[in-house]
């Protein structure tokens, strides 16, 4: 019997539905596989479908579908290393979150998967059935053991059954998006595993972005006691060859390759731009446009489709009123002209004009108030939407966490658009982020180097330029406050008294809680946007659009 064995581990990207797509990826990591020696070859959880598929799954024809692609795989791989995928199994009623061990032509295993999570944005007690007590399967030499993803996550359970059933390694498929410090969290976990059962484990994750999720990758090996052996880069596609060797004390990896990891900054923008870019090539689009208002917003958003896209995909559009300061004229001009992509200019004026005089005999003897504000942001929304359809180019939102938690922006306006790179980002980080992106340029960035967004932009007053003189602490907080208050409300899930015990005051808290609830109907038909924290807006945080109920602590 051999005591060496090679597993060549694939963190690769695959496209929910795209079940042909998928299976050539990986057969041709299989290829690579092959062509090093590899034993086995390994991809992640739900691979031939992509992931997450949330409802897609109960669809039979779909399942049926992406089995079959598996079975075609393994006729497709039968000379050569073993291969494990990712897939759907179902059989009489029961369908199951599966990993497929495919060897010699046929399928060799089955692994069903036993923790089925049911929080932040997994809804799997919903999709599948429970997998039953299972030991591991044997490749070459080894038995390896491959509780998926969360069957990891717990202590004493899973991983302990394995390991008592004589499983020599752990190989654990995952479908683990990010969260901001998402790394060390798993890191921990896989530790705690490693420290139970005293084996090698294989922590095996996807990259790319599917809707408001990003899988970020960082897959590693650890050996014995905890010691970090292989660790593959955060965001990137990868193929990397493992090489395990029997010694006295059981299985142990070759210490390799050593990605480093980058900071919590490069990580977050690095995730807006991944997001950005997998959401346009995996839906068919190509170009994107945005509204350039001379803020800070526009202008992160514009950064980041630049590096997503290429300066020559994106166009920035000012659609200046008699409210649009000089300054914002020339920032929005500069920063487009930084990036090197298109900038039209559009004024609004003769159609907010027809517009006004259209309804003013319905609006005779009435007031001016934010519906002659809002028609500003409509009209600038209907322009871009226009030029979207024209031609067939993605419109961008800007508005940033902050916005997007107490409604400050317009519905059917400034909110119109099919992606929002910046919608998980308090306002506070937006302006920490233009700064760290002006200071850092990295090989995965299509945008120039340099100082892109001028310290201007990010020092001035941050207004909507709606009316005169506008400033948006006027109508809400400072945002340092704002956006403490939004971290104990909305991450946190403080109560009022807690955040009053914190040292905010009552009245100021009320009215972040009210704007909160009666904004929840503006959110349920926003944009999606990548997910950076535990506590996003769509599937991490579900509340009610008709809440009547408010904290009196």
């Amino acid at each position: 019997m051999s005591d060496k064995f090679r597993l060549t581990l694939a963190q690769l990207n695959p496209t929910v539905g795209a079940l042909t797509d998928n299976a050539a990826k990986a057969r041709a990591a299989w290829q690579q596989g092959r062509d090093a020696g590899a034993d086995m070859v390994a991809l992640t959880e739900m691979f031939i479908t992509g992931y997450q598929v949330q409802d897609l799954v109960m669809k039979p024809a779909f399942t049926a579908d992406a089995m079959a692609h598996i079975e075609q795989l393994a006729r497709d791989c039968a000379d050569g290393p073993a291969l494990g995928i990712g897939g759907p199994y179902a059989i009489g009623d029961k369908l199951y979150n599966a990993y497929y061990i495919l060897e010699g032509g046929k399928i060799k295993a089955r692994v069903l998967k036993q923790k089925l999570p049911n929080e932040t944005v997994f809804d799997e007690v919903r999709l599948y059935d429970v997998g039953p007590d299972q030991g591991p399967y044997s490749v070459g030499p080894l038995r390896i053991g491959s509780p998926i993803c969360e069957d990891a996550w717990h202590a004493e359970e899973v991983c302990e059954t394995l390991a008592e059933t004589g499983a020599e390694i752990l190989l654990v498929p995952n479908g683990s998006p990010y969260y901001r410090d998402k790394l060390e969290v798993r890191m921990n976990h896989m530790v705690g595993r490693v420290v139970e059962t005293d084996l090698p484990l294989i922590y095996l994750n996807m990259i790319g972005g599917q809707d408001d999720q990003v899988f970020d990758g960082a897959s590693f090996v650890l050996n014995r006691g905890g010691e970090l052996a292989v660790q593959m880069p955060a965001f990137d596609a990868a193929v990397t060859h493992v090489d395990f060797s029997r010694t006295a004390d059981g299985w142990r990896a070759d210490v390799s390759d050593m990605a480093p990891q980058p900071d919590v900054w490069e990580q977050d923008y690095h995730v807006m731009v991944l997001g950005l870019r997998d959401y346009m090539r995996k839906t068919g689009f190509k170009k994107v446009l945005l509204g350039m208002s001379g803020g800070i917003d526009s202008a992160i958003v514009a950064t980041i489709a630049v590096d997503a896209l290429g300066a020559e995909n994106v166009r920035c559009v000012m659609l200046p009123s008699e409210y649009t300061s000089e300054s914002s004229l020339a920032d929005a001009r500069e920063i487009a002209e930084n990036l090197g992509c298109r900038y039209d200019f559009v004024p609004i004026s003769e159609g907010r004009a027809a517009i006004t005089n259209t309804l003013a005999p319905l609006f005779e003897g009435t007031e001016i108030d934010t519906t002659e504000e809002n028609i500003q942001s409509r009209l600038r929304g209907l322009l871009l939407m226009a030029l979207s359809n024209k031609f067939g180019e993605m419109l961008l939102t800007t508005g940033n966490k902050s916005e997007v938690a107490v409604g400050y922006a317009t519905i059917y306006g400034d909110m119109a658009g099919g992606y929002n790179p910046i919608k998980d980002m308090y306002k506070t980080r937006v302006f920490e982020t233009c700064r760290w992106r002006n200071a850092n340029k990295r090989d995965w960035m299509k945008g120039p180097d340099g100082e892109i967004i001028p310290p201007r932009v990010i020092d001035k007053p941050p207004t909507a330029e709606l009316r005169e003189d506008q400033r948006d602490d006027d109508s809400l907080p400072p945002y340092d406050v704002l956006d403490a208050i939004l971290t104990g409300l909305v991450d946190d899930e403080k109560s009022v008294a807690e955040l009053v015990a914190d040292g905010f005051a009552r009245d100021v808290v009320k009215k972040v809680e009210h704007l909160l609830y009666i904004s929840e109907y503006k959110r349920f038909q926003s944009a999606p946007g990548p997910r950076l924290t535990m506590r996003s807006f769509w599937l991490d945080r579900r509340y009610p659009i008709v809440n009547r109920w408010r904290d009196q602590s």
